[in-house]
């Protein structure tokens, strides 16, 4: 019977390469904590409770901690590490919620925020184009495909973007069939959705595709070519000069 072959062993870095491994996970981790620290800072700028609320959820989970493990154990000491692991993850939840909270909050009404939430903070199968419709004002409107059907997600004027919004339904109309077509405008007035809502609104619609009919879909509306008119593709930072980017945009549309 013929022996089993071994599995072969991982080489065996040199020196240097494990030198250099090290010094990459250093500046990794060296990058992590300097990105903790400018959030932290740019969070206390704009939420003066972040600070008393870090030490009230901390102290209170470490209390309650402490207690619990103080009735089950009997010991004085025992719970005193433990206490204190809970209260720094209690502070990290309330740092990561407030954080997320102060930046939707600097982000909403900012052209192209809902852009970028949803290139970079939407997760699941979902198929984004971003700009299919738009007009020099830097009213937009993205395109969503996904398991619920299409979502058309405007931003800008709500006078403007409902009639952007009215135009690319009535174009995709022909194309999509009977799948389902949602559409959202993202502001704070009646009717709309804010940009830290939108998120949770879309992932809670109804899957109404199979992921093969979602790729069929894509495609089927790829083929429309819609052009994409030139739209920030992130919150303008304040202060920036509209001017400009809208005659940019006009000597490109």
């Amino acid at each position: 019977m013929a022996k089993t072959a071994r599995a072969s062993k991982p080489a065996k870095l040199s020196r240097p390469e494990k030198k250099a491994l090290r010094a990459a996970k250093r500046a990794q981790r060296r990058e992590l904590w300097s990105n903790v620290a400018k959030t932290f800072q740019l969070t206390r700028e704009s939420d003066q409770r972040l600070v008393p609320y870090l030490v009230l959820f901390g102290v209170v989970a470490a209390a309650l901690a402490y207690v619990i493990v103080l009735w089950i154990s009997g010991s004085v000491w025992i719970p005193i590490p433990l206490a204190i692991v809970v209260g720094l993850f209690a502070a990290l939840i309330v740092f990561n919620r407030r954080a997320q909270r102060s930046m939707y909050s600097q982000a909403e009404g900012q052209p192209g925020a809902a852009g970028w939430l949803l290139q970079n903070q939407l997760k699941g199968d979902w198929r984004l184009t971003q700009a299919v419709a738009g007009t020099t004002h830097l009213d937009v409107v993205h395109r969503l495909v996904g398991r619920p059907g299409i979502v058309l997600v405007g931003e800008g004027a709500p006078h403007r973007v409902r009639g952007l919004i009215a135009q690319e339904k009535k174009k995709i109309a022909r194309i999509a069939g009977e799948t389902p077509i949602y559409d959202i405008t993202v502001g704070t007035g009646e009717g709309d959705v804010r940009l830290a809502k939108m998120r949770t609104y879309l992932l809670k619609l109804p899957a109404n595709l199979s992921k093969d009919q979602v790729s069929t879909l894509e495609k089927r509306l790829a083929a429309l070519g819609a052009q994409r008119p030139p739209m920030p593709q992130g919150p303008m930072p304040q202060g920036a000069k509209m001017r400009n980017v809208q005659r940019t945009v006009r000597r490109r549309s």
